[in-house]
């Protein structure tokens, strides 16, 4: 696997590179700006790219506006954002507009390689990937009519599971039921949050959006 990382920090630039590359993952390229991502990318094209949300000059969104344009023009090369804070927003974004090939992590997650690994396979893959700890911040908070509400603790336990991208054979064993048991909750699930079963493939990204706008 080929990738970029940026980020403005050179710290923490070279020290995902060096985790990566001891991993096993070619860094194909280290930068400083969002601003020179695309040019690199276009020339030289990774498996995925690595980018900080907050990147100069205004350290806002830059970096997450970097990754959207990657997503647009080389919709093969998987984007993984990370970020210092816990942001639904910024989330909720990159969900709603580019639901397959993008990863949002935060910073503290990265320095467990595996875990890094991973999400940069699952990306790789056209997967969704959604750090753990976003998602449990989200769980519990309310909104007055949101259908949300409607599931019952094991369905929002199973919901939570896939906010987190994992497969219902992964899910099944976190929970230590059956794959068949996991199926029917997720299609209870779908049905509560009035998620027809139209046969498209983004049924599961829908639920996800539907959790994440829970936190209101």
């Amino acid at each position: 696997m080929r990738v970029i990382v940026v980020d403005d920090s050179m710290l923490i630039r070279d020290g995902l590179s060096r985790l990566l590359e001891d991993a096993g993952v070619t860094v194909a390229h280290r930068l400083a700006e969002a601003s020179v991502l695309e040019a690199v990318v276009g020339a030289d094209s990774p498996d995925a790219v690595i980018i900080d949300i907050r990147m100069p000059p205004t350290f806002t969104d830059e970096g997450l506006r970097a990754a959207e344009r990657i997503r647009d023009r080389y919709p093969a090369v998987g984007v993984l954002v990370l970020s210092q804070h816990v942001e639904p927003g910024y989330a909720l974004r990159l969900v709603e507009d580019y639901p397959q090939g993008t990863g949002y992590l935060l910073k503290d997650r990265v320095s467990d390689i595996a875990v890094l690994v991973d999400a940069l396979d699952r990306v790789t893959r056209g997967e969704l990937v959604i750090d753990p700890v976003l998602v449990a911040r989200l769980v519990g908070r309310r909104r007055r009519d949101d259908p949300v509400d409607r599931l019952s603790e094991r369905e929002l336990e199973v919901l939570s599971l896939v906010a987190e991208g994992l497969s219902n054979e992964a899910i099944a064993q976190r929970l230590f039921i059956g794959e068949r048991t996991v199926e029917s909750h997720i299609a209870r699930m779908l049905h509560k949050l009035g998620i027809s079963d139209d046969g498209g493939v983004h049924r599961r990204v829908l639920a996800v959006l539907a959790y994440l706008r829970h936190s209101g």
